[in-house]
């Protein structure tokens, strides 16, 4: 068996899917992982980019099909989280409306993820390095800010932490992993970038959001595929058990190998 089959069976991508059968799956995947939890719903944060609106759209058909069959409320909490001022914060909007969310709330990491980064450096400062935090390093603080806010509303809501990663993200370790916090579930795990395109044209994102280039936001300018040198369709394919430019083949299997880590559970001895 090759590396890319190897992977591809690990990652459970299926080289075509039919949308609609896709959405039917995970909706049921997440209706029963919140009942056999017990707990009162889903929290998702709403970048507003097409992961985060798939994910919005199958959780609140999740919960609004759990209030009606077990008779008391579950509920979807849309969380925005911007830095700031976040330029494009209207697609995350536009996107709660229209899956009627009717749960919202925001909070601004701005604040703490300054006064984080200002402790990092002071305690550069001790070690004889008087600088500024790097943007990369200061930009993944602002991920686990954000995972550190939902976590703090889900205790208090009862609900559980719902992940956007997929497998073109596994496959690259570009995902929300254990030093990032985590999630604790992840309805979109076996679908590569394309097939998530499918669905969200399926279920009706924004069209906004689906012209958008993938982002986790983590600094002015930052894309994914700028950040990894290969992009989504060479990912896709390579998903879906196609030839790729070798390049790019090379690219994606040396992340594979240097990201099991991020895939596998905490090592312990």
């Amino acid at each position: 068996m090759s590396l890319q089959q190897e992977i591809i069976e690990k990652l459970g991508v299926k080289p075509s899917i039919d949308p609609a059968a896709e959405v039917r799956k995970r909706v049921d995947f997440l209706k029963e992982y919140v009942t056999r939890s017990n707990t009162k719903g889903l929290l998702i944060a709403i970048s507003g980019g097409i992961d985060s609106a798939v994910a919005v759209a199958l959780c609140k058909q999740a919960t609004d099909e759990l209030t009606a069959e077990q008779g008391e409320e579950y509920i979807t909490l849309g969380v925005f989280q911007p830095y700031g001022e976040q330029v494009d914060i209207q697609d995350s909007y536009a996107v709660a409306e229209k899956f009627n969310l009717k749960n919202v709330a925001e909070t601004n990491i701005q604040e703490a993820v300054d006064e984080v980064a200002l402790e990092v450096e002071h305690g550069l400062k001790k070690l004889g390095q008087s600088r500024h935090m790097t943007y990369q390093g200061k930009g993944n603080i602002k991920a686990r800010m954000r995972m550190v806010a939902q976590y703090a509303l889900a205790f208090e809501l009862h609900l559980l932490v719902v992940g956007t990663d997929h497998a073109s993200e596994a496959l690259t370790g570009f995902y929300t992993k254990w030093g990032d916090g985590a999630v604790d579930i992840t309805p979109l795990s076996s679908l590569n970038k394309r097939q998530i395109r499918q669905v969200a044209a399926y279920v009706g994102v924004p069209q906004s959001v689906l012209d958008k280039a993938p982002t986790a936001g983590l600094w002015e300018g930052q894309t994914d595929e700028g950040e990894l040198g290969v992009s989504y369709d060479d990912n896709s394919d390579y998903l879906e058990g196609k030839e790729i430019n070798p390049k790019a083949k090379e690219i994606l299997e040396s992340f594979y190998k240097r990201t099991e880590h991020k895939r596998s559970t905490i090592p312990g001895i």
